[in-house]
């Protein structure tokens, strides 16, 4: 992937991680059942011998950050979203980013379940809207309901090489669409990738399935494998060795609120299998096939004013002006970002500089305007 930090800072980073205790199991069984160093006293101070099983077991402790073999084995290859190991046909195609509904009227969201990535932001007035980024989809014959399209998503989709799918758009994001591989649900063939259920009434009835994406991206001539010069979009703590946040201004986080008005979402850190529940209109949030959980939670504060006299929101994804949160293993740090040019990926950065490590699994991103940043709560 990009380069790695520094050697030292590296060091010490996993060290403290794996002093504090907050690895599940940091090193291998051989690596645990150590033999203790060799002390040789001397009338000055004592001469520490390291063990060759020691040096192993820094070793393991450096695979954290080393780039990743994306070689397929066994038929199996790192995936690019979460960063666990998924079936090569799936973890080496283009995933869909799709928009999806969070009004009351279209619950439950159907395939949100699967999404390695979900991006949740501001669309107009106290309203918020969900892309979900999958990439294991090939089963379900009902994804969404779908939602249109606004400009910062299409930021979004293209962080991760996705095929963005939306229903229709603002007027202001319309123009932004030819930078992005789009399958619009109100133009062009969009009959063929989307349906209307009878369930639901519109607009909360517009749902997606594989076998339409399928077709659409056919039609529309769009390349189903990620581009050559995609190397990924975060780095992944790698083995069993955890990312954690220890230290100085390293909040708790056993309850994170991100501030958002109309749904009023909050998210719950079970300590049992180290997931983030997330909650939302008073109770747990579930899409078609449960609870939904995710591993690391990163918040990103965003300048954000609205389009002429309209609720459009306007937000800039592009100029860190205040920040935001990294969250994981109950734990939260600020963070600063920075995105590489226009269609580039944004970076996130602990205070020391060091970009974040985030915990294999999935990831749920809060855009939140500055202007509300008042209105997180870690508790």
């Amino acid at each position: 992937m990009r380069k790695c930090l520094h050697a030292k800072l590296l060091l010490a980073f996993l060290i403290l991680c794996v002093l504090s205790g907050c690895s599940k199991k940091a090193v291998s069984e051989q690596v645990i059942a150590t033999e203790p160093a060799i002390i040789i006293e001397s009338e000055t101070d004592p001469i520490i011998i390291e063990t060759e099983t020691e040096v192993e077991e820094t070793e393991a402790r450096l695979q954290i950050l080393e780039p990743w073999d994306r070689q397929a084995k066994d038929g199996m290859v790192r995936s690019y979203l979460t960063g666990e190991m998924v079936p090569e046909d799936k973890g080496n195609r283009r995933p869909l980013a799709i928009m999806m509904s969070n009004d009351k009227a279209s619950l439950p969201q159907y395939g949100i379940n699967r999404a390695g990535i979900v991006y949740e932001a501001p669309v107009e007035g106290d309203m918020n809207r969900y892309m979900a980024i999958i990439e294991d989809y090939d089963d379900l014959e009902r994804i969404g309901s779908v939602r249109s399209c606004r400009t910062y998503y299409t930021y979004f989709a293209r962080e991760f090489d996705a095929i963005y799918a939306h229903f229709g758009q603002s007027t202001f994001a319309k123009p932004y669409l030819k930078n992005v591989d789009n399958i619009n649900g109100i133009e062009g063939i969009g009959s063929m990738a989307y349906f209307r259920s009878r369930d639901k009434k519109s607009p909360h009835n517009a749902y997606a399935s594989y076998t339409g994406i399928q077709n659409a991206v056919e039609k529309l001539g769009y390349a189903q494998e990620y581009d050559t010069a995609y190397q990924g979009h975060y780095y992944f703590s790698q083995g069993e060795i955890q990312s954690c946040l220890e230290g100085d201004g390293i909040l708790n986080a056993s309850k994170v609120t991100p501030g958002y008005p109309m749904n009023r979402p909050w998210f719950e850190y079970h300590e049992e299998d180290g997931l983030y529940y997330r909650y939302q209109y008073g109770a747990a949030h579930e899409g078609n096939e449960g609870p939904i959980a995710v591993k690391n939670i990163l918040i990103q504060c965003c300048s954000a004013g609205y389009y002429a006299t309209t609720d459009y929101r306007n937000i800039n994804v592009h100029e860190d002006q205040w920040g935001g949160y990294f969250v994981t293993n109950g734990k939260a740090s600020s963070i600063s970002w920075k995105k590489d040019g226009e269609f580039g990926v944004t970076h996130y950065y602990m205070p020391d500089g060091q970009e974040i490590v985030l915990n294999p699994g999935k990831t749920w991103i809060c855009i939140v305007p500055t202007s509300d940043a008042d209105k997180i709560i870690f508790e």
